[in-house]
């Protein structure tokens, strides 16, 4: 979602570098470029402006002028400025009070609501707190058996409505039940709205008078910009929302609302959603988003993504192939099925420090792409799959028409394999061995 924003803002420190000592009139040209860039990401511009005259004063102060290293001081006010844009810390969930805790999510048609109470459910679930799922949306009929379905994959209860039940009724009888079950909290999936729809908002109203959630979290669609947090405004003066939950946060919109929306709104950001799957979902830290927004990556949430996914004992084989340069294909199609637990490929690499994603454009894996790798390296002979340089034309030919794909495939394959190999020699140079040996498979 940042590349953009990335890529100019890298131009701007490029040449704030070439700098050696920096004047007043330096730094108003630095400011200038990066309003144009924020703007032109899509950030409120009342929020740009207050932005860039903090860093005006700031920047012109002693710290910086009569600094020894003024480009770099400047980038870390900037990246410190950018973290207070974005709430300057985290804000946890609120789960206090008797049980179950009431969680009641809201938003526009399309946000993504049932999808993140069911992330959500995988992330109290993963804490040790068992949620009770409430289907409080009975205008969307497949609303219900969404939920359900989610609840079944995760092995989370899902109450079950009566025909002809309202919304209240439903979250009340649901609460009851959960309390019965003893679940710690219960999430209230609400049907999407419009805020200028009276009817509906006085809907939310009522279920929110009938529960007294802890949270009310507004689900805002990062893709629709500016839009989300006007309407992130509306749905705050008739519900007070207690935070935001960013979501499609893996597209390719400029980033605007993210940047925007805690400032307008003065509500926290408290997750994201970065992707489709469940395990696409993350507590929001504002200096991991601002460090990987200012290009400096985020190694701590590689890690702890690292070590929530893959398999330890299978990671210290694989190192142990790796140093004695044995990485075979074999491991290499091992190696793509624990990228898959992690996220995408190109999701990963954003997090590592300097690293540009675009190098590795078109190495997402999805599971059909799996099932025709597995197919490729099984048509190989043990030699071949030991030893890919001895691959030649007419091997490739033989292996596609064994494996049912096209020689393109195969010849697609190898150069994923060959990247995959200098990039872990390329993390290993970098000094980025002494991440957990979990890291191994993931990279």
């Amino acid at each position: 979602m940042f590349d953009s924003l990335n890529e100019r803002l890298t131009v701007v420190f490029r040449k704030l570098k070439g700098h050696g000592k920096l004047t007043e009139e330096n730094i108003k040209g630095i400011l200038r470029e990066i309003r144009l860039a924020l703007l032109e990401a899509d950030v409120n511009f009342r929020v740009v402006k207050d932005f860039i005259e903090i860093l005006r004063k700031r920047s012109i102060g002693q710290e910086v002028l009569e600094s020894l290293t003024p480009a770099q001081q400047v980038i870390k006010i900037v990246n410190e400025e950018v973290t207070n844009l974005l709430g300057g810390e985290r804000s946890s969930l609120n789960l206090t009070g008797s049980q179950p805790v009431p969680l009641m999510f809201v938003g526009l048609q399309g946000s993504g609501k049932t999808t993140t109470v069911g992330k959500m459910a995988r992330h109290l679930v993963r804490g040790n707190q068992q949620p009770f799922l409430i289907p409080a949306d009975v205008s969307r009929p497949a609303a219900i058996e969404q939920l359900r379905q989610l609840g079944e994959s995760l092995q989370v209860p899902v109450y079950t409505p009566q025909p002809g039940d309202s919304p209240v009724a439903i979250c009340k009888k649901a609460l009851d039940e959960a309390r019965g079950r003893g679940c710690a909290a219960a999430l209230i999936d609400t049907a999407g709205r419009w805020h200028v729809d009276e009817p509906l908002m006085e809907e939310l109203r009522a279920i929110q008078r009938a529960v007294n959630p802890k949270e009310v979290l507004f689900l805002a669609d990062a893709m629709t910009g500016q839009e989300a947090v006007n309407v992130a405004c509306k749905f705050d003066e008739v519900l007070n929302i207690t935070g935001v939950i960013l979501t499609k946060m893996d597209g390719d919109a400029r980033g605007g609302a993210a940047l925007s929306i805690k400032s307008v709104t003065q509500k926290p950001i408290k997750f994201i959603g970065t992707g489709e799957k469940l395990d696409d979902f993350e507590i929001f830290y504002p200096e991991r988003l601002s460090s990987r927004i200012l290009g400096m990556g985020d190694i701590i949430t590689l890690i702890e993504k690292a070590e929530a996914s893959l398999d330890e004992r299978r990671a210290r084989e694989a190192e142990k192939k790796l140093q004695k340069g044995s990485f075979t294909l074999e491991d290499f199609l091992e190696q793509l099925e624990q990228i898959k637990k992690m996220g995408s490929l190109e999701s990963i690499l954003s997090l590592i420090p300097g690293f540009n994603p675009k190098v590795m454009k078109g190495l997402n894996v999805d599971e059909r792409e799996l099932v025709k790798i597995e197919a490729i390296i099984n048509s190989m002979t043990k030699k071949e799959r030991r030893n890919h340089t001895i691959i030649n034309a007419s091997r490739r030919r033989r292996i596609a028409s064994g494996s049912g794909t096209q020689v393109r495939d195969v010849n697609q394959l190898l150069k994923r394999y060959e990247m995959a190999s200098k990039m872990i020699k390329k993390l290993s140079r970098s000094g980025l061995r002494g991440l957990p040996q979990k890291m191994f498979l993931g990279m």
